[in-house]
């Protein structure tokens, strides 16, 4: 898709977005659940969006998928964090508008992000986990953005997790391996300017 084309469609629907955002930060606000030290964990819910909101024409395919995709960044650790069920992300999405289509395409994604049970991180992100993503359209891109924004944080905020700077540099070789899948389709892409970006973080520590 043409960056005009989807900056055009954003600025058309802002409301919406704005709406969406709204609604996530709300979610999250009302478990208690924090990012970093003290920050509402909308200051990562932004973070990820605004890497979707700037590169997601890379990896669009047809306006119909913006708000979807949109939403996905807004709401993907709901599931995981926010104590909502596969049906309550369907049913959110529908409430922005979607059609049943969008809202599934939304919910897939947020799913495929989804950590699965374990005692461990290599548990919680296990291959099946790595597989759903791999296999869900737009699911490694939100990944990957999200990945990023926490990258951004840990690396170069002082309210970011010390510790994590060291498990996402050792990890990252796995991590891009793993939600990375050889693909014509470009909704399962991930964009070289954030994996570039990753590495330049990871040069510089």
């Amino acid at each position: 898709m043409d960056k005009r084309e989807f900056d055009s469609f954003l600025k058309d629907n802002e409301d919406i977005v704005t709406s969406i955002r709204d609604a996530a930060g709300e979610l999250h606000r009302s478990v208690g659940q924090l990012y970093g030290k003290r920050l509402p964990y909308l200051h990562h819910l932004q973070m990820v969006a605004d890497v979707v909101l700037e590169y997601g024409f890379l990896v669009c395919t047809r306006q119909e998928d913006i708000v979807p995709m949109v939403f996905s960044a807004y709401f993907h650790d709901s599931i995981e964090d926010a104590r909502y069920s596969y049906n309550d992300v369907k049913r959110c999405a529908l409430g922005f508008g979607m059609t049943d289509d969008q809202a599934l395409t939304a919910a897939e994604i947020v799913y495929a992000l989804t950590d699965e049970k374990g005692r461990t991180r290599a548990e919680r992100q296990s291959e099946r986990y790595y597989d759903c993503i791999r296999e869900t359209p737009y699911a490694p891109f939100v990944k990957m953005s999200d990945r990023l924004a926490n990258m951004r944080f840990s690396f170069k905020s002082s309210e970011g997790n010390q510790h994590m700077k060291e498990v996402y540099r050792d990890e990252f070789p796995d991590f891009i391996w793993g939600i990375s899948k050889p693909c014509d389709d470009i909704r399962f892409r991930v964009p070289s300017e954030l994996v570039d970006e990753v590495w330049q973080m990871i040069g510089e520590l």
